[in-house]
């Protein structure tokens, strides 16, 4: 099987952290290019800096990590310290990246690797707002019958919002990048809350990220610890939901998931509903389907295979 060549666009977070190590301890499927960061769960300087630990954390320190877009298209960035804390990766002890930003700004760097690789073979993962990637499709609207697919982390129907009443964050934080994505034309996958909030840290698996008793296996069993108090508290359950992992899961197994494909709209003007994900799960309007919108995952075998790959690192 050759890997899934993909870019990974995130804004750790912890819960980018585990998305990032797992793709990285998955080489027989995946292989990643590059890491481009965008500011959202904390300001660009710290996701940019976040990136490189995680690589670091994972043994692989070689992965190319570029600092991308510190604010969305056209509003205030609005940021999660309160879930994630002031660093975005509170809870374990982790070193100060030893490895370097590469030059290029991250946007550059997605721009030109799909020109230069071969037509649909990149997968894009967006695992925060989606601010690098339309800047991407804006400057350089050739590269999106290019891209292999853009699997991502965001917005919601069941579920409905987790930012406001009726938005989850990636999407609230940048609509305006998000709209412009999901009418690009390119193929999506999207993983709501609807899933990720079935995909929990209960305590049992936690302890089984600890019993790893790697480096790796501490560190993201002290992150979730970290993470889940925000959650537990919020929503009364039996732990956090581990959002962006379920990307990188998606690529590797995809049978874990089910869902639908429909159409999905962004709200933009409303400000009751800004950056509501209008998804049309009951196919009840003409409008053409532009992604495959996720609903269920099987947790057990979720948790399994990051339990599994975690041990790799």
């Amino acid at each position: 099987m050759t890997p899934r060549k993909i870019i990974i666009d995130t804004d750790p977070g912890q819960d980018d952290a585990v998305a990032i190590l797992l793709a990285l301890a998955s080489p027989e499927e995946i292989e990643v290019l590059g890491v481009t960061a965008v500011a959202g769960n904390v300001p660009l300087e710290l996701t940019a800096k976040n990136a490189r630990v995680v690589c670091e954390l994972a043994g692989r320190p070689e992965v190319r990590v570029f600092s991308g877009c510190d604010r969305p298209l056209g509003r205030d960035l609005v940021t999660a310290e309160h879930v994630h804390g002031k660093t975005g990766l509170d809870g374990p002890e982790l070193p100060e990246p030893t490895m370097s930003l590469e030059d290029r700004h991250a946007v550059d760097f997605i721009i030109e690797t799909l020109r230069a690789e071969p037509p649909g073979t990149v997968t894009l993962c967006p695992l925060g707002p989606l601010t690098n990637i339309a800047t991407a499709l804006r400057r350089a609207p050739d590269i999106a019958p290019r891209i292999a697919e853009i699997v991502l982390m965001g917005g919601a129907y069941f579920e409905v919002g987790n930012i406001t009443p009726t938005a989850e964050f990636n999407i609230y934080v940048d609509p305006e990048a998000a709209a412009e994505v999901f009418a690009a034309g390119a193929p999506i996958t999207v993983m709501p809350l609807d899933v990720t909030h079935k995909a929990l840290v209960t305590k049992p698996r936690n302890d089984a990220f600890r019993a790893l008793g790697t480096p790796v296996g501490i560190a993201v069993a002290e992150m979730t610890d970290f993470f889940e108090r925000f959650d537990r508290e919020k929503y009364g359950s039996e732990g956090a939901p581990l959002h962006d992992p379920c990307v990188t899961a998606y690529l590797i197994r995809p049978e874990l998931f089910s869902g639908r494909h429909i159409n999905v709209e962004i709200e933009t003007t409303s400000e009751l509903c800004m950056g509501m994900t209008v998804a049309d799960w009951w196919r009840v309007t003409d409008r053409p389907a532009n992604a495959t919108f996720m609903r269920e995952i099987d947790a057990e075998g979720f948790f399994a295979l990051l339990t599994e790959r975690l041990g790799r690192l």
